[in-house]
């Protein structure tokens, strides 16, 4: 077998364990965003903004997606490597391309990382009895959030496993069952509520499903929902079987979010009390007041132990991935320190500087979101749009070698649709991206309706710096083919 020697695991000294199997690579896409963190995160915003008709976009961000989730599937069955949205943009357009698709991805991760871990302190905080924390409190907790990923991340593969598959076991009885049992004993909406909108942000209503102001912002929401299926990729040289199971982990992992999310959702808002009152804004969290007014006060503990299994599984997804492209770029001589930051630990295999790396930055956001109490609103809002705005690396890239029919397919193909998919996945990917960071007035702080872009600016600042000091240690692999060796001794 060939390798490319500066692609090759083999060539650099540094392989992984392959321990993830189709099932748990599956369990980390799925953890990575899980629908718990997926559906509280923006629920509550979507349905405030436009109405319960908002519940329509779950489709045509999924469908959307899906376009994404296919092509991301053709590229990891060609090119199953550590580091995959980084990897596959080298190989299709070039080294300078592919690190700042990485460097793009990474930040969006850790920053991802991050404010899953303060959405968490919300809830380990009412469990621990602090009715009110303040933002120290959040910093705190969140900090030991950290510290418990990392611990459980330099456990090994094996402990990271276990982890996932019980948090997807909690989560799909928790949603499932719960939504379930709201349709068959505390259902109070009719499904016409679906096509009725609401006076939210952005001016006007959404009257039966117009793709109005307010129905663009809500679809801005739910495309948090539906990322974190390309994270399989980030772990592909520790998977067996990549080019088999990868593809299949991706597909599967979106799907299934999309179905326990939609009927999730539209489980609660055929079980809200009062749609007015939340339409209004005067319920500030319609799905725990939901639960607890038709299922009493008792069951909030339960509910909020659930929330916190979702946020801390997904923590752990967004770590590992961070610290994988981290791990990758290193590898490749692509960062400074790169030597120190490839090194995997000699018993389980692991990066453990990349992964201290994330947890260290972690920390130091928590710090700065208490001395600038509008950083954690930044870091939400740039989240979604850094997602889609490192997806449209490779999708361009993919774009441009299959009009040029350059394009040698992996095993996973859709044959001749392969051009189409790729190019209405470009489209759907800018147009998402175009209203998910357009600069609507929505923040008291105009600033604020900027984020995506001032978080992109400055990230993509500081990224030409450190390119700069190593671009000429940065491995051009464009065209370069990568066999990977999965008979090799781990």
């Amino acid at each position: 077998m060939t390798h490319a020697t500066t692609a090759s695991p083999a060539a650099s000294g540094t392989t992984l364990r392959r321990e993830f199997t189709l099932l748990s690579s599956f369990a980390f896409a799925f953890a990575f965003i899980s629908p718990i963190v997926a559906l509280y995160g923006i629920f509550g915003l979507a349905l405030t903004t436009a109405g319960p008709s908002f519940w329509w976009g779950f489709l045509l961000v999924f469908a959307g997606q899906l376009l994404v989730a296919l092509v991301f599937a053709m590229l990891v069955s060609r090119w199953p490597l550590e580091g995959s949205i980084y990897q596959w943009t080298s190989r299709l357009t070039g080294p300078t391309a592919g690190w700042f698709a990485g460097w793009a991805y990474f930040w969006t991760l850790v920053i991802a990382m991050a404010t899953v871990a303060l959405g968490a302190a919300g809830f380990l905080a009412n469990i621990f009895g602090l009715e009110e924390p303040t933002a120290v409190d959040r910093a705190w907790i969140a900090f030991g959030v950290l510290v418990f990923g990392t611990i459980v991340n330099l456990a090994g593969q094996t402990v990271l496993k276990v982890f996932m598959l019980a948090s997807i076991v909690a989560e799909v009885v928790g949603s499932i069952g719960l939504g379930i049992w709201l349709l068959a004993f505390h259902r109070v909406n009719d499904l016409s509520v679906l096509f009725s909108g609401g006076d939210g942000v952005g001016g006007g209503s959404s009257d039966y499903l117009a793709i109005s102001g307010p129905f663009l912002i809500a679809l801005a929401f739910i495309g948090f929902s539906f990322v974190g299926f390309e994270s399989a990729g980030s772990i592909a040289e520790e998977v067996t079987e990549p080019r088999k199971n990868l593809p299949k982990a991706i597909l599967i992992s979106i799907s299934f979010i999309a179905i326990v999310v939609m009927f999730s959702s539209l489980a609660i808002i055929l079980a809200i009390p009062d749609l007015e009152a939340v339409r209004n804004g005067e319920v500030g969290d319609p799905v725990y007041e939901t639960l607890t007014a038709q299922l009493g006060a008792g069951i909030a503990v339960p509910i909020e132990i659930l929330f916190v299994i979702g946020f801390v599984a997904s923590f752990l997804a967004l770590q590992t991935s961070a610290s994988r492209m981290l791990w990758a770029k290193a590898r490749d001589g692509a960062l400074p320190g790169a030597t120190v930051l490839a090194r995997l630990s000699a018993q389980r295999r692991q990066p453990t500087m990349a992964l201290l790396v994330t947890t260290v930055i972690g920390t130091l956001l928590f710090l700065l979101s208490n001395v600038a109490s509008d950083l954690y609103t930044l870091m939400v809002n740039f989240t979604a749009g850094g997602f889609y705005l490192s997806f449209l690396f490779p999708l361009i890239g993919f774009v441009v070698v299959v009009t040029r029919k350059t394009w040698r397919a992996g095993p996973f193909s859709l044959g001749g649709a392969t051009a189409l998919v790729a190019w209405v996945a470009v489209i759907w990917a800018s147009l998402q991206l175009v209203n998910i960071a357009w600069p609507r007035a929505v923040y008291e702080q105009a600033y604020l309706d900027w984020s995506i872009i001032i978080g992109t600016v400055v990230i993509g600042v500081v990224g030409v710096a450190v390119w700069a000091s190593v671009r000429s240690r940065i491995p051009s692999v464009t065209g370069v083919e990568y066999e990977d060796d999965e008979t090799r001794t781990p």
